[in-house]
């Protein structure tokens, strides 16, 4: 594989990192008020939340892409590939990362909460200075795993022309014939991305059940 094929091939790196990057900041921030309504006392918001997440992840990633890209693309407003990808990728990131945090909450002992109940705190610092430190020691293996999984998710925006590593991989590809070579440098880069992020998962981890215990 030539330099300039391989130069080809990394200007689709800042794409991958920004789908990825960017549908996971949507999840990890919406997924908050979702999971709230997820765990709701009330019958209706709680509800809807459910029906909402088993929507959401019952259809297949590509799928949601297509149809923003193609049907809101075509029907509704213009919307450029990139944004697409960020919009239909995040929403599912949103889904999942609610139902981790619904997962983090559940692993917090009730008695925390009953304790700050007890001290007559406030909602809002139960959960601030009780509950959400917990849930993210909690929280922070499984999402650094998901973040992984979203990185592999993440090659569906090519699909739609989003000029990441697997649509540069295709590209080069069939400019070379060179398949094997270039599709597992296109593999090799995917775990090169995927290793610093479990590594820095556990790390994280680490420190976080090490003070915990202090």
């Amino acid at each position: 594989m030539s330099w300039e094929n391989f130069v080809v091939l990394l200007t689709g790196l800042p794409y991958t990192l920004a789908v990825t990057g960017g549908a996971l900041i949507v999840g990890v921030v919406l997924g908050i008020p979702l999971m709230m309504l997820r765990t709701s006392r009330f019958a209706v918001p709680r509800g809807v939340a459910i029906i909402l997440i088993a929507l959401v992840r019952s259809v297949p990633p590509i799928v949601w892409v297509f149809l923003i890209f193609f049907a809101i693309g075509n029907s509704i407003f213009p919307i450029e590939p990139l944004p697409a990808a960020l919009v239909g990728i995040g929403l599912i990131a949103t889904a999942n990362m609610a139902e981790i945090y619904r997962g983090g909450l559940a692993a917090v002992h009730c008695g925390q909460s009953e304790a700050a109940i007890a001290l007559n705190m406030s909602n809002w610092h139960r959960f601030e200075d009780v509950l959400a430190p917990q849930v993210f020691r909690v929280c922070v293996p499984m999402v650094a795993t998901y973040a992984i999984g979203l990185l592999k998710d993440a090659a569906v925006a090519s699909t739609i022309g989003v000029p990441d590593l697997s649509y540069q991989g295709r590209y080069v590809t069939e400019l070379t014939y060179q398949g094997l070579n270039v599709m597992g440098f296109v593999g090799l880069l995917y775990i090169a991305i995927s290793i610093p992020v479990a590594w820095l998962s556990r790390v994280t981890h680490s420190h976080l059940k090490r003070n915990a215990a202090l």
